[in-house]
């Protein structure tokens, strides 16, 4: 078992093999005969193709083919989807953006793919690449996503009216509408949730090979569940059973969403194999990705938040304005609406709310989910709309927190929004989180930063999550020849420490040393069902799915024993400590892995034997509601708008964690991506040409180790009711509740020079804008 237990502080036992160079990430696999594949990306934003002349490009030395979406349609190869159905609000379906891997007669962003070339090497594909001359005619493009759904603006698709691709609704839009009627006050307010771009330290890569001779196609490539994609290239692109592709995920070097996706270099890789017969390569270089790799948020959400006299929440109504790019990705249209909405409630008793999402096409790279998909979005609404409402009443906002929480008597609680909390103690989280931060004592180091000429501000959010995923989840396990024991599972790993903690939980299930456990993941050949990584539901979805497992082990582990003991399968105990089954009152046992080998060599040989090798899917009834409370405080130089996060505090419940250190990184990396959104992170189009203005490291920020404070993290657990864990999700937890924090914090350091708002990003120059414009007023 592990040495320490569940709930302990273990190390990552991935990590020694990855901090050495042990990772073997889709860019280090090198298969013989391999050639290398270059996309070249439109350079405009909105234009028609009035010509392509491939020639040139077969001409370069080195060149062995170049793809166009003529090619494409030829062979009879289907549209890169989007998985999602959705009805709008008149039961008219959504519109559709159909999309092949390559575009044949108009590109509609920077960095649409129009051919694949493909080459002896890297360098002769990029000549072949730039070779390849293309005829454009450059249309008006439509990238501001605040004007793109106004009549007169250009279209994205000529037959999506107003580049609006749905328009959905849900809640009780009547009783909304009356108690905002009916209140004795309304808060207004718009907020922008900016677009971000993901920017995971790996970038995208794929290597595909073609067996003619099974005509089975194999594609290696970073996911975050490998058959989303095997069964997307199957059915959709290439219309073939499933069993002709295999997909194998190896070490990602992070995902945040944006890895889930089927991506037309996947399949692009995958045609140019099976025509060529030899692999095929494509790795993205770093300013591709940032034209080519799905982005996040885009959001302009205009919100009411209705009150009685005496502070009480009545209803609350969103309008959200969602950015989807010039495509419909893979889950697009569900992040905003199904996604997003169902947090609206957060930790707060609403009597009614009604929100309608507006889904906006516009000339830039495609939007989908990235961490906490919708849900920040939706809690950012809220948090924000809080503290305006307690400016504008006079109540405290702390106080109007309280006066509004759902109580922990409540539960299980029915929200406005239709979900079911089970669990959640949101006072004492809050409480927990003020006295952290030493809420009570910021007066005072307000007053010492303003003797130094700065402003300081203090800020806090409450947010809760909603974790999702699919219905389903597997896990196998496989005591193997070398000794070691194999657990197969259907999430994937980008970075998160599943490894550590599926370990953990069969070491305490079964009693086997950890070191003798090896996770296998991203293979579907081996693996035959997986729901992968996404919604933070890996270790609630995939934990339920090893015990089950473990409990078949044990099953099959008593027949087992009682064959190699002699005795009765009901006198056939098991005790975790040391794995092993043993005769009731008497000293004859065998430890689990002995055992195992025993079985294994007696069916080698042709005797009977009980196996002890099990595999269980586990139906995942409920998702979780991990939820907790950020403070930030942060210091302004009104001189220069310049922005430091001097504390941050944050106290979460994310159930029984199994792990906390592996937990506790899991915030810290959702917090500094936060921050990063909040106060770096900020997608510049140019709104004449629909040119990606920030399109490399050099024009983006993301936030370095200065920009970032040490992060306290506590865990204040109230163990999930819905799984036997009783764990959590807790992934996507530190992105959800920290961009509203610090942008609360910023106005509160800001409201003494008159501003009352500040959109994301708060960079220097709009921080100092907005104190200048205060100062005009």
């Amino acid at each position: 078992m592990a040495k320490f237990g569940l709930s302990q502080p273990v190390r990552r036992i991935e990590d020694p093999r990855l901090l050495i160079g042990g990772g073997r990430y889709t860019d280090d696999i090198v298969m013989q005969g391999v050639a290398h594949g270059v996309v070249l990306r439109s350079p405009h934003a909105a234009a028609t193709i009035l010509s392509i002349d491939t020639a040139p490009a077969l001409a370069v030395p080195g060149v062995l083919a170049v793809i166009t979406g003529k090619d494409w349609e030829a062979e009879g190869l289907g549209e890169i989807p989007c998985v999602i159905p959705l009805k709008n609000k008149d039961g008219s379906s959504r519109a559709d953006t159909p999309r092949g891997a390559l575009a044949t007669d108009r590109v509609r962003h920077v960095g649409d793919p129009v051919a694949f070339v493909v080459a002896e090497t890297p360098k002769a594909a990029r000549d072949g690449a730039e070779a390849v001359m293309v005829e454009y005619d450059v249309l008006p493009a439509a990238t501001d996503l605040a004007t793109a759904h106004q009549p007169g603006a250009p279209l994205v698709w000529d037959n999506i009216p107003n580049n609006i691709v749905f328009d959905w609704e849900t809640g009780d839009k009547a009783k909304a509408e009356a108690l905002v009627g009916q209140a004795a006050h309304v808060t207004r307010l718009t907020v922008v949730n900016n677009r971000v771009i993901v920017n995971s330290m790996e970038v995208r890569a794929a290597t595909a090979e073609y067996d003619s001779a099974n005509e089975k196609f194999t594609l290696f490539c970073g996911t975050q569940g490998s058959w989303l994609v095997k069964n997307l290239l199957a059915e959709t692109v290439f219309k073939l059973p499933p069993e002709k592709f295999r997909v194998v995920t190896p070490d990602v070097g992070g995902g945040f969403g944006m890895k889930l996706y089927l991506y037309a270099e996947y399949a692009l890789v995958c045609m140019a194999a099976r025509r060529l017969g030899r692999p095929v390569k494509w790795t993205s270089e770093r300013t591709e990705a940032f034209l080519s790799d799905t982005q996040g948020r885009d959001n302009i959400t205009e919100a009411e938040l209705a009150l009685d006299k005496e502070g009480k929440f009545l209803a609350l109504r969103t309008t959200n304005y969602a950015g989807m790019g010039a495509y419909l990705s893979t889950f697009a249209p569900m992040i905003p609406t199904g996604a997003g909405t169902k947090v609206l409630a957060s930790v707060y008793n609403f009597q009614a709310i009604h929100a309608n999402v507006i889904g906006v096409l516009t000339n830039t790279v495609p939007v989908d989910a990235y961490r906490g998909a919708g849900r920040p979005e939706s809690n950012y609404v809220v948090e924000r709309l809080i503290d305006a409402a307690a400016r504008e009443t006079g109540i405290d906002r702390i106080e109007l927190r309280r006066r509004n929480m759902v109580p922990p008597s409540a539960m299980p609680y029915i929200t406005a929004v239709g979900q079911r909390y089970d669990s959640g103690d949101f006072a004492a989280v809050l409480e927990a989180a003020l006295k952290n931060a030493d809420w009570s004592g910021f007066a005072a180091r307000r007053a010492a930063s303003e003797a130094k000429g700065k402003r300081r501000g203090i800020g806090l959010a409450y947010y809760l999550e909603a974790t999702g995923g699919g219905p389903t989840e597997r896990a196998e396990v496989r005591f193997a020849a070398d000794g070691m024991v194999d657990v197969l599972v259907g999430t994937q790993s980008t970075g998160q420490g599943h490894e550590t903690a599926y370990a953990m939980l069969t070491s305490h299930e079964l009693g086997i040393p950890m070191e003798k456990i090896r996770i296998v993941q991203g293979d579907s050949d081996e693996i035959p069902t997986g729901g992968g990584t996404g919604g933070a539901r890996s270790l609630y979805s995939e934990g339920q799915a090893i015990l089950l497992t473990a409990a078949t082990v044990i099953e099959k582990g008593k027949q087992a024993a009682s064959e190699h003991l002699e005795a009765s399968v009901a006198d056939i105990e098991f005790t975790t400590t040391g794995g092993r089954f043993s005769v009731v009152g008497t000293d004859r046992g065998v430890d689990i892995l002995s055992l195992a080998n025993i079985q294994r060599e007696r069916a080698a040989r042709g005797e009977s034997a009980t196996l002890l090798d099990a595999a269980e899917v586990a139906e995942i009834k409920s998702h979780t509601f991990p939820n907790g409370c950020h403070v930030a405080e942060v210091e302004v130089d009104p001189d220069t708008g310049l922005i430091e996060v001097p504390r941050y505090v944050v106290v979460d419940d994310v159930g029984h964690a199994i792990n906390p250190m592996i937990v506790r990184g899991q915030v810290h990396g959702g917090v500094a991506q936060g921050i990063g959104q909040a106060v770096h992170e900020k997608t510049a189009y140019d709104p004449e040409s629909g040119q990606l203005l920030s399109a490399s490291f050099m024009d983006y920020a993301v936030p370095r180790a200065e920009d970032l404070p040490d992060i306290e993290v506590e865990f204040l657990s109230v163990p999930c009711e819905t799984n036997p864990l009783g764990v959590k999700g807790a992934g996507e937890a530190g992105a959800v509740g920290s961009p509203p924090a610090l942008m609360n914090a910023l106005v509160d350091a800001l409201s003494t020079m008159g501003v009352t708002h500040v959109d994301m990003p708060a960079t220097p120059e709009s921080v100092w804008k907005a104190i200048a414009m205060a100062k005009a007023a």
